[in-house]
């Protein structure tokens, strides 16, 4: 991971803000360290992703799960700020009718 930026996540008010990179090499840590965050709270949850610096089809099966995780917390979840990067793979794979994007 020496050429990658180490993601991170962090509460951000009513949402959850994520950075670095999104890959197969990164996203394992990335899940554990997000699980306590997606189910904590209750209402709507937004993910900014504007800090994301490169992703793979491991970060969009990471948005996902988290996804997953998020309804069965009882919440709604939003994402916010997805890369161009990010749409193209979720189109390729027929998943943009499924990730809640926000407008814009």
């Amino acid at each position: 991971m020496s050429q990658e930026q180490q993601p991170h996540i962090e509460a951000d008010g009513a949402g959850l803000r994520v950075s670095g990179a999104l890959t197969f090499a990164t996203v394992t840590a990335l899940l554990r360290e997000s699980r306590g965050l997606i189910g904590a709270g209750d209402g709507p949850l937004a993910v900014d992703l504007s800090g994301v610096t490169h992703a793979d089809s491991a970060g969009l099966a990471l948005l996902m799960e988290w996804l997953r995780l998020a309804r069965d917390a009882g919440r709604e979840l939003e994402y916010r700020a997805i890369t161009e990067q990010m749409l193209a793979i979720a189109s390729a794979g027929g998943l943009l009718e499924i990730l809640p994007l926000a407008p814009g």
